[in-house]
């Protein structure tokens, strides 16, 4: 199932790529398509002698609806807290974290257009896991490494530049002295 989902999405966006189209356009063209021919075949039907097409009447479940917008409310929720949590200054390592995760996302986004950059998450995610699981000893011991290393160079960095910044007060700490 992996392999085909793959296969497919890979002949997808090689298409997309061959021809210069963009996915937006094509979602939206074929929909015009698709609704000026059935609005035909239910205007011309009578004059052809068929009958009319009978479609279903298609309604989502209310219970549905409601699970998926609390679920949306709870991811905003998280996200707004999560973004509240890296403004209030209280900590530069979430700041500089969200800093340099959204640096990263910009330079990766200009490389790529949007259909691109969903292939590839969709690359990821089909492949990574089996491939962590044929390989999960040595992916661990190289991120063990990483993170080490990650973390000599933040305290360097927190050593030499972090420390020696001066401490400002907040404003609310002001209006209280």
């Amino acid at each position: 199932m992996s392999a085909s989902l793959l296969a497919s999405s890979t002949v997808i966006w090689l298409l997309f790529e061959w021809i210069g189209y963009h996915l937006i356009p094509f979602i939206c063209h074929f929909l015009i398509l698709a609704l000026a021919t059935l609005f035909l075949w239910s205007n011309l039907s009578f004059y052809v002698h068929k009958s009319p097409l009978n479609l279903p009447v298609i309604e989502l479940p209310q219970d549905f609806c409601t699970a998926v917008a609390l679920l949306l409310c709870d991811r905003c929720n998280q996200a707004i807290t999560m973004l509240w949590q890296v403004t209030s200054g209280k900590d530069l390592k979430n700041f500089l974290t969200a800093i340099f995760a959204l640096w990263v996302v910009s330079i990766v986004g200009s490389w790529f257009d949007f259909l691109t950059i969903i292939y590839i998450i969709n690359v990821l995610i089909l492949t990574m896991p089996p491939l962590y699981e044929k390989h999960e000893d040595q992916v661990d011991s190289y991120a063990l490494k990483a993170k080490a290393r990650l973390q000599r160079q933040y305290s360097k960095l927190d050593e030499n530049v972090l420390q020696k910044l001066p401490k400002v007060p907040f404003i609310s700490d002001n209006k209280q002295q």
